[in-house]
């Protein structure tokens, strides 16, 4: 699962302030979606095509392909 939900959830909070005169809150939401953007731009990892999530969080794929089975 990712973190992106975060986003969601300000972008839903900088909505309801700004619909309910709360500008400089809506402000600062705008700045915080962004920081929160950037900062979990920084920390995803690109993923290596053809291997699953659960060995992408491993760092490998397990000893299902290794040299002791061939």
């Amino acid at each position: 699962m990712t973190n992106d939900w975060i986003i969601d959830v300000l972008t839903d909070l900088r909505k309801f302030s700004a619909t309910n005169s709360m500008g400089q809150l809506a402000d600062r939401l705008d700045d915080t979606i962004a920081l929160a953007s950037r900062e979990l731009s920084a920390h995803q990892t690109p993923k290596r095509s053809g291997v699953g999530e659960f060995e992408q969080a491993r760092g490998h794929a397990g000893s299902t392909f290794s040299r002791d089975n061939a």
